[in-house]
């Protein structure tokens, strides 16, 4: 009541000045999940992005107070936690800090905030978390598999990589338990997880959207994983198994219950020349029940389930599906099903692998395409296009024919990723889908289709890991918007388990080189702060304990070649996550892994501080796979010695930064000391003082990023400038170098070259591949190889970083201090990019008018800006078409010859330049 008095006074007193904040805070995460279904992290971390409606300049958050309780109801007065007002502009990254959190605990929270007058917001939406089964003693549930199966996985196939099993193991297998309920039910939660993928059912009914779940990781130890032809020793520093959480309180019932699952083989059992398989398929899984009464109740995997074959006659990862309707067992999780002919599952040995929470996002369905065409080719025959090539399935609806038919659905990726065929039962109408393997495709030939193929029939689903796109981007010119299209599909039809393949077809693996060079692009454009949370720890946790060693992929496939910059990973990664998302605490994890690689790449250095790896495989002679440096250039690769000393450099530059940040004082003077050292050695063995360079095909680009004497400037960069000539103005770099091209030309007043290379539609070019046709980006710039590769992606955060002209700075991360420094190109009319960073929504768009530039920008609420307006003679600044001015929020700091500088905070600006 006295609230209410005093809302009243205070509205009367001052009746145009609102009472509470208008600002909101919105879009609440917990470990960078928006309501994460299980946790196992004592402390989450919560975040959120206050918003101002009215774009307010300068406004701020002043102070933050977290509630939260084990019930919604609760929240009002909250039993786990109340922080009280806390004086802070800190919106990520901010712990739990209430009581212990036991097992199975469900929480329910808000948020509210104090601007920067003060006034409090109204509390937030609420979010909700709940923590998995966080003691080893708290699993009663026994792994479980197929009696007709044994413990080992399906053989490789002889032939390479090309090779194909003779034998695809037996149909996937179908589980279910019976249970009986006699009172009401309060909550039921199932923990489960089924490897290589599964799904989970309960009273007929899939539970959850989820596929090709869980996530890939290291699942334990390998036999003769050692004895592949790249012979990375099976000891790694962690090896885990994912587990999910489900809410089945309103799919169980009073009396007769049944839960269930199907196994897939996925990488568990791949039988795949690139991988190594773990074992047949299991399953692990317990139900809790909580009822109304109190008492609570556990259902558990064991001996008591029941087992049988299925319909899915074939499942594996490489090679596709086959499912044969007639062979559908009706209403197998249902207790309507007598299971008295199905057998009794047998125990499986649990994998070496530590059960941890599934707090990562899972795989769905994320786009549903129709055809563009449908082409008879003949009856029964039809071509099917989709118009973009995605990875996923078809889907067929609604289809008719007697039983037996069998419809088969040939993929035209051009390489090969699996075979699928549906075999009808002649029930009626029927629908199929896919579930344990995905395809790469634009479209589809059709053999055997009963009748007449219309679009409705048939819809392409694609499938990847869920990762919510952050950015826009867009310029006057087509062909930059067309490649930054086709980069983000292959980027998105790369991501599978909570990886980043190398491609989606042929190998499926998840190479640290690919990921490493295109991580900063991905970051900048989609929001990837849960993905790289884990796949980063995947990569640590891929290290070898003993020697530092870090793979050519994480999880490891011993099908993977690389060399030292694949490893640098686990350097580049969690160092660009820090930059875009500001999580220390990942960096300060990936710390001592970092310095471990270091001192494994150290151990290839020589007198001379030059780094050359020459490790051996498992016949004595030194493997190429072990040692690569540029990869994929378009013509004479560099010398494997110079990559693999930038990247010496590179990881101990950025172990010198971390050192700094983490406050390892003595730390930053060694790396800082080894750093330069690496520079100099660099400088002494790989520049050539006669013709002036370092090298074409990237070596001057590697150069010039590390930064060269002062007396080689110069020569180096006309070096580079007559190079990109004598190419008529293209790049000539691999995967590494294009990472570095454009910025290092933008960096050093080479723009123009930059667009021109970037604008180029003749090989090798990014628009060579669009000329072609592509919907997505190559591995090679002559077109060969995999057609859907991301890893080129890398070079294209010039379009970012320096075009557009937004970055985080380095010293102020996650866009707490924005530098706003567009490099005009005089083709273009205009060019935007925003993002939402973990502030909140950031961006630029500029445009290039005759006599005139303008460029608006938007800062989030907290941050602040330092702001490049472009130049020309005799030219006029104006904001909001006035003189810029201090009392408007903007603060002039200098000019020089190309720019006004100015400093700004949070709020929208309008900055235009007039030439007199």
């Amino acid at each position: 009541m006295l609230r209410v008095l005093l809302v009243l006074f205070f509205s009367a007193l001052y009746p145009n000045q609102p009472m509470f904040s208008e600002v909101v805070p919105t879009q609440l995460t917990c470990e960078y999940m928006r309501n994460p279904t299980v946790l196992d992290a004592e402390n989450p971390r919560l975040a959120w992005i206050s918003v101002d409606p009215k774009y307010r300049r300068g406004q701020a958050q002043f102070a933050y107070q977290i509630r939260v309780a084990s019930s919604e109801e609760k929240l009002i007065s909250p039993d786990l936690w109340d922080s009280g007002k806390v004086i802070s502009q800190e919106s990520i990254g901010v712990k739990y800090g209430g009581t212990k959190l036991l097992s199975r605990q469900e929480c329910w929270w808000q948020v509210r905030v104090w601007d920067v007058d003060e006034k409090a917001s109204s509390w937030s939406e609420i979010g909700t978390w709940r923590m998995g089964l966080l003691n080893e003693n708290d699993w009663q549930a026994k792994w479980i598999g197929a009696p007709w199966q044994t413990e080992e996985a399906l053989p490789k196939p002889a032939g390479g990589p090309n090779g194909i099993p003779k034998d695809f193991g037996p149909p996937a297998p179908f589980l279910r338990k019976g249970f009986h309920i006699n009172k009401p039910i309060s909550k039921a939660v199932a923990y489960v997880t089924g490897l290589g993928y599964f799904e989970f059912y309960a009273n007929g009914e899939k539970i959850g959207n989820d596929v090709l779940v869980p996530n890939q990781t290291n699942y334990g130890k390998r036999p003769n994983l050692s004895k592949s032809l790249i012979n990375v020793e099976d000891d790694f520093r962690k090896y885990k198994v994912m587990y999910l959480a489900y809410d089945i309180t309103d799919n169980l019932q009073i009396g007769e219950n049944i839960i269930g699952s199907i196994l897939g083989n996925g990488f568990y059992n791949p039988a795949k020349f690139w991988t190594q398989g773990y074992g047949s398929p299991r399953f692990l899984g317990q139900v809790h029940i909580t009822y109304k009464d109190g008492t609570e109740e556990v259902i558990v995997s064991d001996e008591s389930w029941k087992i049988a074959q299925g319909p899915i006659l074939m499942n594996m990862v490489y090679y596709g599906e086959i499912y044969d309707a007639r062979k559908k067992i009706k209403d197998w999780a249902s207790p309507k099903l007598k299971d008295s002919v199905w057998k009794n599952v047998v125990l499986r040995k649990a994998p070496e692998g530590e059960l941890v929470a599934h707090s990562a996002s899972t795989d769905k369905v994320t786009e549903r395409i129709q055809p563009v065409s449908i082409e008879k080719v003949s009856e029964g025959k039809y071509k099917v296009d989709f118009g973009v090539e995605i990875s996923g399935w078809v889907k067929l609806k609604n289809v008719r024919g007697p039983a037996g038919h069998k419809i088969d659905i040939a993929f035209n990726g051009n390489l090969y990723s699996g075979e699928n065929s549906y075999i009808l039962s002649g029930q009626g109408r029927e629908t199929y889908t896919p579930r344990f393997n995905w395809f790469v495709f634009s479209g589809v030939e059709i053999t055997n289709w009963p009748g007449e193929l219309k679009a409705e029939n048939i819809t392409a689903e694609a499938v990847n890991t869920l990762i919510e796109e952050s950015a826009t981007f867009e310029t006057s010119n087509r062909l930059l918007n067309d490649i930054h299209k086709i980069w983000r599909r292959s980027q998105i039809d790369n991501m599978h388990g909570g990886i980043v393949s190398d491609c989606p077809h042929r190998e499926r693996s998840a190479y640290t080189g690919d990921g490493q060079v295109a991580c900063s692009m991905v970051m900048q454009t989609y929001d990837a702060k849960n993905f790289y949370n884990k796949w980063i720890q995947d990569i640590i946790e891929a290290q070898n304990v003993h020697t530092g060693y870090v793979p050519n992929a994480a999880p490891w496939q011993p099908g993977c070649g690389g060399g030292v910059a694949w490893g640098a990973a686990v350097s580049i990664m969690p160092w660009e996550f820090y930059l875009h998302y500001g999580d220390r605490d990942l960096l300060e994890m990936s710390y001592g892994p970092m310095t471990e690689y270091i001192k494994y790449m150290k151990t290839w250095v020589n007198e001379d501080g030059v780094m050359y790896s020459q490790r051996k495989g498992s016949n004595g002679e030194v493997l190429k796979w072990f040692n690569l440096g540029e990869w994929e250039a378009p013509g004479k690769l560099l010398r494997d010695d110079l990559v693999h000393t930038f990247y010496l450099w590179r990881c101990l530059e950025i172990a010198m930064k971390t050192a700094e940040v983490l406050g390892k004082k003595d730390d930053y003077l060694k790396y800082r000391g080894l750093a330069q050292e690496t520079r100099n050695a660099f400088y002494k063995e790989f520049y050539d003082p006669e013709t002036g360079t370092y090298g074409d095909g990237g070596g001057n680009i590697f150069a010039l990023k590390m930064g060269v004497p002062e007396e080689q400037y110069v020569t180096v960069k006309n070096s580079l400038i007559n190079s990109i000539k004598n190419n008529e103005g293209h790049l000539d770099t691999g995967i590494y170098g294009t990472r570095y091209f454009f910025e290092v030309l933008a960096e050093n007043g080479l723009n123009d070259l930059a667009y021109d290379a970037i604008n180029k539609i003749d090989e090798p070019s990014y628009g060579y591949w669009l000329s072609l046709g592509a919907t997505t980006t190559r591995e090679a710039w002559d077109n060969s190889g995999s057609h859907n590769h991301p890893m080129f992606g890398g070079g294209l955060v010039w379009m970012y970083r320096n075009l557009a002209g937004m970055k985080t700075d380095p010293n102020t991360p996650a866009y707490r201090h924005i530098v706003f420094k567009p490099q005009i190109i005089d083709d273009l009319e205009y060019v935007s990019y925003t993002n939402n960073t973990p502030y909140g929504r950031a961006g630029i768009n500029w445009e290039n008018k005759p006599s005139e530039f303008e460029m608006n920008i938007t800062v989030p609420i907290g941050c602040k800006a330092t702001v490049y307006v472009p130049l020309e003679k005799k030219s006029t600044v104006l904001e909001n078409d006035e003189l810029p001015d201090i009392k408007n929020g903007v603060v002039f700091l200098r000019k020089t010859d190309s720019y006004a500088v100015y400093s700004v905070k949070s709020g929208e600006y309008k900055f235009s330049s007039k030439t007199e």
